[in-house]
């Protein structure tokens, strides 16, 4: 795995906001989260899992009977309102800023603000949530993602290989940066990271209709950031969470 982590270190080397307050703000110091019980910890465990099998519904049955005074139950709750289109998600996100989940609540908004065509504020609060979280991967795919809508070809590329590197077992960043590879007409470094991450035929194909679209769009909003649970039911190559 080191090995094939310094070739592609190498190989590249060559080459969201509304100021009205929230319920629970006020609720918990600065940066705090209370822990929560183990009966409440089964029920996030379960929530998360139904989540992750596309059934956003249970999850959020799941969540109902758990205090909303749990930074842990609303970063849950929003994510799922998100991957739903409820409005429900953004005061959500906004209600974990000052908490231990602060990361999670700047990604959010961030993907939020994709979503709406917004990459300024997509990109702002992804650049909050890298700095509060830097080793998670799904954020730095995103921020990549932002970057490559807005043709900032050179900070994208360094975002997808901080993911990669982070995380070599999603592959999620990897197409991206083949997407990149192949909007830049680099056909041969884009086959030495398919050859090297075990990229399936079906992702390269996925990934060189993502380049196309962004030749055919110029400098057009793009797609909204997904995360992987969104890439389930709908499948954009461009991206996450």
């Amino acid at each position: 795995m080191k090995p094939l982590i310094v070739a592609l270190s190498l190989l590249m080397l060559g080459g969201c906001a509304s100021n009205g307050q929230v319920p629970w703000a006020g609720l918990l110091a600065p940066g705090s989260c209370p822990k929560p019980s183990a009966d409440q910890e089964l029920a996030l465990n379960l929530a998360d899992d139904m989540a992750n099998e596309g059934k956003l519904h249970a999850s959020l049955a799941n969540l109902q009977n758990l205090p909303s005074t749990l930074p842990q139950v609303r970063q849950r709750q929003a994510r799922a309102y998100r991957l739903l289109g409820r409005p429900d998600a953004e005061s959500l996100y906004r209600s974990l800023l000052g908490t231990c989940l602060a990361a999670d609540g700047e990604h959010g908004l961030g993907q939020l603000a994709s979503a709406k065509g917004d990459n300024g504020q997509a990109m702002a609060h992804l650049q909050r949530a890298a700095r509060l979280a830097p080793t998670d991967e799904k954020i730095r795919n995103d921020l990549g993602v932002v970057y490559l809508d807005q043709r900032r070809l050179e900070d994208a590329r360094f975002e997808f290989m901080t993911a990669i590197e982070l995380k070599q077992s999603d592959q999620l960043a990897a197409v991206n940066l083949v997407t990149l590879l192949i909007y830049q007409d680099n056909w041969e470094q884009a086959a030495k990271v398919v050859s090297q991450l075990g990229l399936s035929p079906e992702q390269v194909t996925r990934a060189q209709a993502r380049a196309q679209h962004l030749k055919e769009a110029g400098t057009a909003p793009q797609r909204p950031v997904k995360d992987q649970v969104a890439a389930v039911s709908e499948p954009l190559p461009a991206s996450v969470k």
